[in-house]
């Protein structure tokens, strides 16, 4: 029956419907594992966070640029927002990416190894675990996946299409996160260490990408010398300004970690095959020139980053290597002495098919797990507190809650879970909060929050302030308690 499947998928004429029942089967079983094992949580602050800014679309925000939250915008304006939808969301995305290797992998490699390439890539936790809490990281896998795919078919062919594809992407890319300079920059050193540099650098394909990616990303670039460029600042201000020493550091940190992400497919390949070393030299360096691009394409994607955070005083991050991976089983079946024979390839495939139905029987497991190591409070009880703040918003004005202030964590997992989709604001009271009200949200334990919180009630006789404790229930075990602090600000006129 798996021979029969596989022979489907392998087969041009066939595998069309049978790629779409695999990517629906895929999506359906770890979006039912994620809800199931997050069960005792909610929605992680990175996620709230991006509800939070989908509902005020910006050319910017101050931490990322705004690809990421046009993504959750759309999503929800299809459906409603909970914890299941938010992680299918996740898991479309994550099956999108498969799905554009799946497109990539045939300009290289044979029905048999196309097929273990994309099976090879849902043994990275990215393609997974990971992508189920949904971020900018999450949206940069289709997008560099894809900007990936049109540009090497714009080098191979240099197609005006795809040149003008690839420029959309680029720009795309580094609308979801600026870490994609490194695909760019990779994807130059690619296009200039290639045999057809020379054709390609003639054609007009080069300049097409470039003024199509500049036209592109160019509002943004306006918004950032609007507001004072808050994202570089911000991305340098939590990452940036670390010596030598400590950035080198975590260099080597990011470069093991990469590594051990990749051990997994690595190995999978090196105990099923039993390659020779001339095959392995032949992995990480194709002879092939089409291959060596697309191998110089994801070592510069993977590496560059771990020079110039050295050099530029940056911390980098493993988890960023994420949409990085496309390319990789390229470079692991390429090698035209790379066999794989039928019981290989079932194996591989069948190991691929058991993991994620054992795991999603397992997850009642693992969210009994998860809860006995325990989560913190701003994980776990902001249902809660989305609750008693509508209900004591409601208590105080009969209009909607239309702004909610405060930590910038508590205040997204409200706005993200409140009936009212109420946006975030700063803490601090103007114009728009004078006439809409405010709902400001600190941990009792914070002293500048509920600092800011007590001067802007003080500010209006008319503001309640509420002291409350929460605990979360997970099959009556109660998790650690929390103590809040909430000031409810009524509009002035009291009514809308």
């Amino acid at each position: 029956m798996l021979d029969h499947f596989i022979d489907a998928l392998e087969n041009p004429k066939q595998h069309g419907r049978s790629v779409l029942v695999v990517v629906v089967a895929y999506i359906a079983v770890w979006t039912l594992y994620g809800l199931i094992a997050k069960s005792n949580q909610d929605l992680h602050p990175d996620m709230t966070e991006l509800i939070a800014w989908s509902r005020d679309l910006a050319l910017g925000f101050p931490k990322h640029p705004p690809f990421a939250a046009v993504i959750v915008r759309g999503w929800f304006a299809l459906l409603p927002i909970s914890d299941g939808t938010f992680y299918l969301l996740a898991m479309v995305m994550a099956t999108i990416s498969l799905w554009i290797a799946w497109l990539l992998f045939e300009d290289y490699l044979d029905p048999t190894k196309r097929l273990v390439g994309v099976v090879l890539l849902t043994f990275i936790p990215f393609f997974n675990f990971h992508a189920l809490k949904f971020n900018v990281n999450t949206a940069l896998m289709p997008t560099w996946a894809v900007t990936t795919l049109w540009f090497l078919r714009s080098y191979r062919t240099s197609s005006p299409v795809y040149a003008a594809l690839a420029g959309v992407g680029a720009a795309v890319c580094m609308m979801t996160k600026y870490w994609s300079i490194f695909l760019v920059v990779g994807l130059a050193v690619a296009a200039l260490s290639g045999a057809r540099r020379s054709a390609y650098f003639k054609s007009s394909a080069p300049l097409i990408t470039t003024l199509v990616a500049i036209a592109a990303f160019s509002p943004h670039l306006g918004w950032l010398e609007k507001h004072g460029f808050p994202t570089i600042f911000y991305a340098l201000r939590e990452h940036g300004h670390r010596s030598f020493a400590d950035a080198t550091a975590a260099a080597l940190r990011y470069i093991l970690d990469t590594a051990a992400f990749g051990s997994v497919p690595f190995g999978i390949v090196v105990l099923a095959t039993r390659p020779k070393l001339v095959t392995i030299k032949e992995m990480v360096w194709p002879t092939d020139p089409d291959r060596r691009v697309a191998a110089v394409t994801f070592w510069a994607t993977m590496l560059i980053p771990v020079i110039a955070a050295s050099f530029g005083g940056i911390e980098l991050d493993g988890i960023w290597s994420m949409s990085a991976w496309t390319l990789f089983p390229v470079l692991l079946l390429g090698p035209r002495q790379m066999k794989l024979s039928p019981l290989v390839r079932r194996r591989i495939v069948g190991v691929a098919v058991l993991i994620p139905l054992v795991l999603l029987l397992l997850s009642p497991a693992v969210a009994l797990l998860i809860n006995s190591e325990g989560l913190s409070p701003k994980q776990t009880q902001m249902k809660q507190l989305s609750s008693l703040v509508e209900q004591s918003w409601h208590a105080a004005s009969p209009t909607p809650l239309r702004l909610v202030g405060g930590d910038t964590d508590l205040a997204d997992g409200v706005a993200a879970y409140a009936m009212d989709r109420p946006l975030v604001a700063l803490p601090r009271l103007h114009l728009p909060v004078k006439r809409d009200g405010i709902a400001f949200v600190c941990l009792l334990n914070d002293a500048k929050c509920t600092k800011s919180l007590q001067l802007a009630a003080k500010a209006d006789p008319r503001s309640r302030v509420i002291e409350q404790e929460l605990v979360h229930y997970f099959l009556g075990s109660a998790g650690p308690s929390e103590r809040y602090l909430v000031a409810i600000i009524p509009p002035i006129s009291g009514t809308e």
